[in-house]
């Protein structure tokens, strides 16, 4: 019995390597193309994973050429105005779908949760006009409106929320804490992992968002990363080395990010504010 369990467990864990080698090539792959010199094939038989005289020389042409600079700082304010307005949106509209009581509560979430099933591109053009209506156009609150919000966020911290227990909401009603002051000092602390895998959800889904930025913006001094990626490779006639290093500077921040924050996507002790 223990040496079939020994083979199955040995079996999972060479079918998980398989599964992360299989994830983690095309990124391998993009940071080797990167650091490899111009005299260098990129379309090798079998592929070099090891650039025989590595560079920094296509970083410092993508960063000097063209400005990645300001592609960065637009990427992260507008990712980082999006986390913010998702998470307080998000929040207000989830704590009383979950802790309050009044009609139409579940019918009004079985509906905000059927949008989920509704693609973008179906509302991307009646997004546009509003957008273009509202004088948006060309503005970081333009790329960011269609996402001031979400279904899953609002399912996700909804979930969280009703995990929270009773008497640590009835221990604040009882002194004199306001509605308000509940759902800002009782409940966001209570449901900081939640909030946090929403943030690197939202986040990254701001990030890389290409399609949205590319119909609303049409002034390069407000582009993002991917349409400065995008921008790249039209120019550079897909030299395949700067177009690598531009795509591994877009990333850097994304991974950084979770590095930063995966240790906050723990469960967090709720029971410590009930009152004795």
């Amino acid at each position: 019995m223990k040496q079939h369990s020994f083979i199955q467990r040995c079996l999972l864990y060479v079918l998980l390597s398989l599964i992360a080698v299989a994830m983690l090539f095309p990124l391998l792959w993009l940071l080797s193309t990167a650091f490899k010199s111009p005299t260098e094939d990129v379309f090798t038989t079998p592929i070099t994973w090891f650039p025989t005289k590595p560079t920094w020389e296509n970083f410092r042409i993508v960063w000097q050429s063209y400005p990645f600079g300001r592609y960065l700082a637009n990427s992260t304010l507008i990712a980082g105005l999006t986390v913010g307005l998702n998470l307080l949106f998000c929040s207000l509209a989830a704590y009383p779908l979950a802790r309050l009581n009044f009609w139409g509560r579940d019918t009004l979430f079985a509906t905000v949760i059927a949008t989920i099933m509704i693609p973008f591109q179906i509302v991307m053009i009646p997004l546009y006009i509003l957008t273009v209506q509202l004088g948006l156009r060309n503005t970081y609150l333009g790329v960011i409106f269609p996402s001031l919000a979400s279904a899953f966020g609002i399912f996700l911290l909804r979930q969280a929320f009703q995990g929270v227990p009773k008497e640590v909401e009835e221990a604040a009603r009882m002194d004199g804490c306001s509605e308000l002051g509940i759902w800002w000092h009782i409940m966001l602390p209570a449901i900081r992992p939640a909030l946090v895998t929403l943030a690197i959800f939202v986040f990254i889904g701001s990030w890389s968002d290409f399609l949205w930025p590319l119909i609303v913006l049409d002034r390069p001094e407000y582009y993002t990363l991917p349409l400065g990626v995008a921008k790249l490779a039209s120019a550079l006639d897909l030299d395949w080395r700067l177009i690598s290093a531009g795509s591994i500077i877009s990333i850097v921040p994304v991974i950084l990010l979770f590095v930063f924050l995966q240790r906050y996507i723990i469960p967090t002790e709720t029971g410590s504010g009930v009152k004795g």
